[in-house]
């Protein structure tokens, strides 16, 4: 189970711009992208409320919603793309990494809730990415409620990737991470980056900002490269540049 207490959204924070390999705390560095995924029926059940009682000073508690939103808003921020890959119940901010990453795979017997309204503490961070994840309505009767979704609804909604039985969520998730990576490094994370700034704006303004970012990249040796070696019928060389 990935744990999201302050600790573990620090120790996240401050790992997220480092170097290609293997991480810690469930999160796993490939060539060219991260995969987030945990052990257990649980992915994630979200913030350590241990750490939300009166027993923690206001400041304290400040910290783990800022801290929380920080590394959040950094997995659109990062410039690889970020995969979830869900098996199990993943519930309030869990649910919230789920909607926070570029890509989101799960297994049949997956489930998605925001149940902060049980227990008092209605889900107000995590509607935030829930929100533009999925439509309005979906959105809020799940915050409403604090029910869960089963993964094909989740699918259906926009939450997720795609559905696959849990014996081939593994092979279904390498797949994709192996797609990626045979693509130049920074032509993705022009695209990622592109992506995310012009769905803020509006349609004249994002064509503006995506038709400058398609001559950026034809500017880079790599958009020139995949271009000749496709007049070529050749597979291109990558320099990653």
């Amino acid at each position: 189970m990935i744990s999201l207490s302050l600790r573990t959204f620090s120790t996240e924070l401050c790992s997220f711009p480092g170097s290609y390999g293997y991480g810690r705390n469930s999160i796993y560095y490939y060539f060219a992208l991260i995969c987030l995924t945990a052990e257990g029926p649980v992915f994630s059940s979200g913030h350590d409320l241990k750490e939300l009682t009166d027993e923690q000073s206001q400041d304290y508690r400040a910290e783990v919603f800022q801290t929380c939103a920080e590394v959040m808003m950094l997995i659109q921020k990062h410039p690889v793309p970020i995969i979830a890959k869900v098996n199990g119940l993943a519930t309030a901010a869990g649910c919230q990494l789920v909607a926070s990453c570029d890509i989101a795979l799960a297994s049949e017997k997956s489930h998605f809730a925001t149940p902060g309204v049980n227990v008092g503490l209605f889900c107000s961070t995590p509607a935030v990415a829930l929100g533009r994840a999925v439509p309005k309505k979906v959105a809020l009767e799940m915050l409403f409620t604090g029910e869960p979704i089963t993964a094909q609804e989740a699918l259906l909604h926009g939450l997720l990737s795609k559905v696959v039985p849990e014996e081939k969520l593994e092979e279904e998730t390498m797949k994709i991470a192996q797609k990626i990576c045979t693509s130049s490094r920074s032509v993705v994370t022009v695209g990622k980056a592109t992506f995310y700034r012009q769905l803020t704006k509006d349609l004249k303004t994002a064509y503006h900002l995506a038709s400058q970012a398609m001559m950026d990249n034809l500017a880079t040796r790599d958009g020139q490269e995949g271009i000749t070696a496709f007049i070529q019928k050749r597979k291109p060389v990558w320099s990653h540049s």
